[in-house]
């Protein structure tokens, strides 16, 4: 703030007077009370004063001359005006000091006489008729004209402006800026040294805006209030834009410049803004939902692809929320990053629980169409990608986040795990009619096969890579358990040479699925040769089945005599020393490996063999089956 000519002018007036200032002699003979009140109030402060140390004085004589005598009432009364008197005076003093930034400039030098006649007081202390406390009543008049200074900053309601609270702040820092300049600038001159002006002042604005913020917060209802008084308190109050200025300098230490606040009252803020937060996600969170519905699911579209897979806005809406508020808060501070970070994982982990129940009870009736399986796959995709941006707070709130990743888990897993059912569900009939009467005559079941398998895979193309490897690889063993199943099944017996028509048909079928799952990248290669190897055993000549048994042993060492014994039943060979000799030589081979190979390549483990009952009849090496034992 810089001074006019006629203010510099007065300024160097009322240093020269504060420097040179003496009190005026006492007079000997006071006035009269009504006459020095009248000086009082008419602001006739020095010659008021010494008249009211004068009539003092003369109390004092009377009282003394007295000799320890009863004191008569007119000393009494004379006290009485005296303490009146000096009430009085304080009380104008105070008023004085309290509008002394509002002041004319001609008037400046009455702090003058404020001062010192505070000083004065303050010598006399001890003496008879004093008043304590002048000093203190000082401050309150100061803190009481600040305390007015604020009062008359306008302040609208919420309804009036949406911005109240920010646009209120604005002028409240403006105004402790522009009382502290004038502080500077124009009352220092006035005070002696030892008052501590500027720094008595700096303390009653921190006092004074402490009290109005807590006056505020009882007013505040949401978010973006209740980050403008965060903001103002930690950020704007100590910047270079209030106390930070530097038209304040060097007179405003670096230490006096943030707001000294209670921590349980920023700690308030604290948890509303952050409860505030919570309730105001919870919202927009199922305004996601709403959405989706009203624009994706009621519409039926079809998901957007993106970068090659089906896409949603979820993920990125809620991450670009979170991160709008995490990034708001850090420019705060980091303790309230790390309220904000925990309050929203918080109302994030219930989440995928309500967006899966609303999702299902939409989308169970379309169960069969594919809409229905890329929208599963978009929410995989888009879910996924989710908990990949939630990874960057793990940091800050590890605890809450691994309990979101768990809810986003179980969600995928869950979609995925819909998707996959659906899918057997759909192919069961048609594996089901495999390796029976109507399979060996006619192709329908296998191409149905064949056709929603493709169909599976085209909607996998635009599934994540790291969701759609395990969902492929399960896919195809699927496949390959249940089709190997039916051969399990003793539901048909190749006679009359049909064995090599059966063999062949296996043959080109399983080249066909296996052609399909490598389209689609299935990492479990190691399935690739058992149809071939099964229909090895099928096709060659009875001589030949214990030849090519070993590659199968080999290969697939969780294979039993249940699996081998179905095997053969299908073959043709289903009692007699040809089906005994088979069994016995699965039993050395297994016993010369001396494992069951590995468990994550189990496959006939997971496939039940047909109990073949036709062996006990007819052939008296049925009652050496305990040679051949089922492992």
């Amino acid at each position: 703030m810089t001074l006019s000519e006629e203010q510099t002018e007065v300024v160097d007036t009322v240093l020269k007077l504060r420097d040179t200032y003496t009190l005026p002699e006492i007079p000997p003979m006071p006035l009269s009370v009504m006459e020095i009140n009248k000086l009082i109030e008419s602001e006739h402060l020095e010659e008021a004063y010494v008249n009211l140390l004068s009539l003092r004085q003369e109390l004092q004589r009377e009282l003394q001359a007295l000799d320890q005598e009863d004191c008569p009432i007119e000393l009494v009364n004379k006290e009485k005006d005296i303490r009146l008197l000096y009430g009085t005076l304080r009380k104008k003093m105070s008023a004085i000091v309290c509008n002394s930034s509002a002041l004319p400039s001609c008037n400046k030098e009455l702090l003058v006489y404020v001062a010192y006649i505070i000083l004065e007081e303050e010598k006399r202390q001890g003496e008879p008729g004093e008043m304590q406390g002048w000093r203190e009543a000082w401050r309150d008049a100061v803190l009481n004209g600040v305390r007015d200074t604020l009062e008359k900053i306008p302040l609208e309601s919420r309804k009036q402006n949406a911005s109240w609270l920010a646009v209120h702040l604005g002028l409240v820092g403006k105004a402790v800026k522009e009382d502290l300049q004038r502080v500077k600038t124009e009352l220092l001159s006035s005070y002696p040294a030892d008052f501590n002006v500027f720094e008595t002042y700096v303390s009653c604005h921190h006092e004074t805006v402490g009290e109005h913020l807590k006056s505020l917060l009882e007013k505040v209802t949401v978010l973006k209030d209740y980050y403008a008084l965060l903001d103002f308190i930690i950020q704007r109050y100590p910047s270079e834009k209030i106390m930070g200025s530097s038209s304040l300098q060097p007179e405003l230490k670096e230490d006096q410049r943030a707001l000294p606040v209670d921590k349980g009252f920023l700690d308030q803020i604290k948890d509303k803004y952050c409860a505030r937060l919570q309730d105001d996600m919870k919202t927009s969170l199922n305004r996601i939902i709403d959405l989706e519905h009203e624009e994706m699911w009621k519409e039926k579209r079809n998901p957007v692809i993106d970068e090659g897979i089906y896409s949603s806005h979820i993920d990125m809406d809620i991450w670009t929320h979170i991160k709008g508020h995490v990034q708001g808060s850090r420019r705060i501070d980091v303790n309230l990053e790390q309220k904000v970070v925990r309050s929203c994982l918080e109302e994030l982990k219930t989440f995928p629980k309500r967006f899966e129940s609303a999702f299902v009870e939409w989308s169970s009736p379309l169960s069969n169409s594919s809409l229905w399986a890329e929208y599963h796959i978009s929410y995989i995709n888009s879910f996924s990608a989710l908990k990949e941006h939630m990874e960057s707070y793990k940091d800050t709130s590890p605890i809450q986040l691994e309990l979101v990743q768990k809810e986003i888990d179980r969600l995928t897993t869950s979609l995925s795990r819909a998707v996959m059912e659906n899918f057997k569900t759909d192919v069961q009939p048609f594996l089901r009619r495999q390796m029976t009467a109507k399979w060996f005559l006619f192709d329908e079941d296998f191409s149905q096969l064949i056709r929603r398998t493709k169909t599976l895979s085209e909607q996998s193309k635009y599934m994540t890579l790291k969701h759609k490897q395990a969902f492929v690889n399960e896919a195809h063993f699927f496949v390959v358990k249940e089709y190997v199943s039916q051969l399990m099944k003793n539901n048909y017996m190749c006679k009359n040479r049909k064995n090599e028509t059966a063999a062949t048909k296996i043959t080109n079928q399983w080249e066909e699925l296996k052609e399909t799952f490598q389209d689609m990248n299935s990492s479990l290669d190691w399935l690739h040769p058992v149809g071939h190897q099964l229909s090895n055993i099928i096709g060659c000549k009875k001589s030949d089945v214990k030849n090519n048994l070993e590659t199968l042993v080999e290969n697939y060492p969780d294979i039993r005599k249940g699996h081998l014994s179905a095997l053969l039943y299908f073959r043709g060979i289903i009692r007699g020393r040809e089906k005994h000799t088979i069994l016995q030589q699965l039993a050395e081979l297994k016993q010369k490996s001396g494992n069951t190979g590995n468990r994550e390549q189990a496959l006939f483990s997971e496939i039940q063999a047909a109990v073949n009952t036709d062996c006990l009849a007819g052939t008296p090496f049925s009652c050496l089956s305990f040679i051949v034992p089922d492992s």
